[in-house]
């Protein structure tokens, strides 16, 4: 799943992300993907549930790649 994902303000938590985009189906899940060290931030692993996540960021894992603008 490769998608893209335009930002209304200047950031958005991961968690939220996930979330929005579909990757998960709740903020909780979301939560225990980022925790197990699943979800990758411009490509290095990241375990910061609200790591705030800006324009021009690719969030990806398994199965999924969400890029950010």
């Amino acid at each position: 799943m490769d998608l893209d994902f335009e930002l209304s303000s200047d950031f958005i938590p991961l968690c939220d992300l996930l979330k929005y985009c579909g990757v998960t189906e709740t903020g909780g899940m979301a939560k225990q993907l980022i925790s197990e060290g699943l979800v990758m931030v411009d490509g290095e692993v990241e375990l910061r549930k609200t790591r705030k996540v800006r324009s021009g960021s690719v969030v990806s894992g398994d199965g999924f790649s969400i890029h950010v603008s």
